[in-house]
């Protein structure tokens, strides 16, 4: 089957313009560079951060771009984006992309904003220049590339255990680099190509430090692949068509209805849209832990108070939150008993409770271990368009408490956090980082991004030493 799905790609990227751009896209476009600026400034609180930015000022080399927390220290490009990227999704706090396919599993959506903003972060300091229309179009470019092909790809892709926002992310950071160092027709191909040969993350390291390297791997990769295209490296021009490529290797095809939606026609980040999170773990968690805190504040129970919990959900929930008992923070994103617990003990769920030593206190492991995880064939039957899942709380005294989660997710485009509550999200990310009139620059700086002369300010506004004490 011919499909010529790259040839697209290849004219998409080409072809878009900044006047493509509807409103509507351009608003929610900042919305995501302010969430992901937020999220990348918190994640240099994390220790795989810190490893990552030492490895980067030992190796050292062409001073091309800002190395995050490392005050104003520079790095090659590639190097700097796996620093920021990684930062990025630290936390898994990162937004998430859409899909109204009830077929689809939500695994399989990528976290979008981080690859391609990444790409345009950096590569608009190496280049200098690049002023605040470019660096949207091109962002808004790599989203949408990286958002389709995460869309048509079949589920098997995740469920053999691939990581989309690893895979497909570099997709995006590559589109983005394209588009920022003007690559057309067949040398824009290449850049593909050699994307798709890097692309690579497995979900056996979530959990781990290697979770979100996934994502750093994946935007280093792809502004590496866009700037060897740039020099004459060669690839397959067609890698995502063909019983050898993309598609067919890494997921066992696409569906052939959904290709007629083309890249662009209609821009992923408007419609269907985007998710940004309330809670920094895996988005499969947040209608289930928004519905702990509504039952445990509408019945002001307290952890002492509980005998034990269950919950119940489908595939969708439990193949991928997958630790029964968490034991550090980074297994805590992806457990449901140590989520729920949190919520239970704290009645919230910031970057702040998710310590290690919270984390393995003795009252989260107590609490964890009377939580009992459990699939519900029903749940299942409905299909995974939405996230469902219900809680039942036994307590001391005798009662069951039940509360289901409300399928009209919190922080997505059903049911959207407004712009103060982002605003909050992003300053608590920030807080340790930069003081409250360096965040107001920012803010301020990101609101208008398109009259930028220079859109390698937001870099420079996002300078501080994570090495000193703050």
């Amino acid at each position: 089957m011919s499909t010529a799905i790259t040839e697209q790609a290849v004219s998409f990227i080409e072809n878009v313009r900044f006047d493509d751009l509807s409103a509507e896209a351009l608003r929610i476009g900042r919305r995501c560079m302010v969430d992901t600026l937020g999220v990348m400034l918190a994640g240099t609180s994390e220790h795989a951060v810190h490893i990552l930015m030492d490895d980067a000022a030992e190796q050292g080399g062409r001073p091309d771009a800002l190395l995050l927390a490392a005050g104003w220290q520079r790095v090659p490009a590639a190097m700097a984006a796996r620093v920021l990227a990684t930062a990025g999704h630290a936390h898994d706090w990162d937004d998430t992309q859409v899909s109204h396919d009830p077929a689809h599993v939500y695994g399989l959506l990528t976290h979008p904003s981080v690859p391609p903003l990444t790409a345009v972060l950096v590569m608009a300091q190496r280049l200098g220049g690049v002023d605040g229309r470019r660096f949207m179009l091109a962002f808004q470019t790599g989203f949408e590339v990286e958002c389709k092909i995460s869309e048509w790809m079949l589920p098997r892709h995740y469920r053999r255990g691939h990581h989309s926002s690893g895979t497909v992310g570099t997709f995006g950071a590559a589109a983005a680099t394209a588009k920022l160092l003007g690559l057309k027709g067949e040398q824009l191909a290449h850049a593909l190509g050699i994307a798709a040969s890097f692309a690579a993350g497995i979900r056996a390291s979530f959990g781990t430090m290697t979770k979100p390297l996934h994502v750093g791997r994946a935007a280093e990769n792809g502004i590496t692949a866009a700037m060897l295209a740039a020099r004459g490296f060669t690839a397959d021009p067609t890698v995502l068509d063909g019983p050898w490529g993309f598609f067919s290797v890494m997921g066992e095809g696409f569906d052939p209805a959904k290709i007629a939606q083309g890249f662009g026609r209609q821009l992923t980040i408007v419609d269907p849209g985007v998710s940004i999170k309330p809670y920094p773990s895996g988005i499969l968690t947040h209608q289930s832990m928004d519905a702990m805190l509504k039952l445990v504040l509408d019945h002001d129970v307290k952890a002492d108070e509980v005998k034990s919990i269950r919950f119940y959900a489908g595939k969708n929930i439990l193949e991928p939150i997958r630790y029964p008992v968490a034991v550090n923070h980074l297994q805590a994103k992806f457990s449901m008993p140590a989520l729920l617990c949190m919520i239970l003990l704290k009645r919230r769920a910031s970057h702040h409770e998710f310590m290690d030593s919270f984390v393995a206190s003795a009252s989260m492991q107590d609490l964890q271990r009377r939580t009992q995880v459990l699939g519900d064939a029903e749940i299942d039957a409905r299909g995974y368009d939405l996230i469902r899942s219900r809680i039942e709380v036994d307590t001391q005294d005798g009662r069951t408490l039940v509360q289901w989660a409300d399928e009209r997710y919190r922080g997505g485009p059903m049911n959207p956090l407004s712009d103060a509550d982002l605003e909050g999200k992003f300053r608590m990310c920030a807080e340790g980082a930069l003081d409250a009139g360096a965040q107001a620059k920012l803010l301020e700086a990101v609101q208008g991004v398109e009259s930028l002369t220079s859109a390698a300010r937001l870099a420079e506004l996002m300078v501080f030493d994570g090495r000193q004490p703050h």
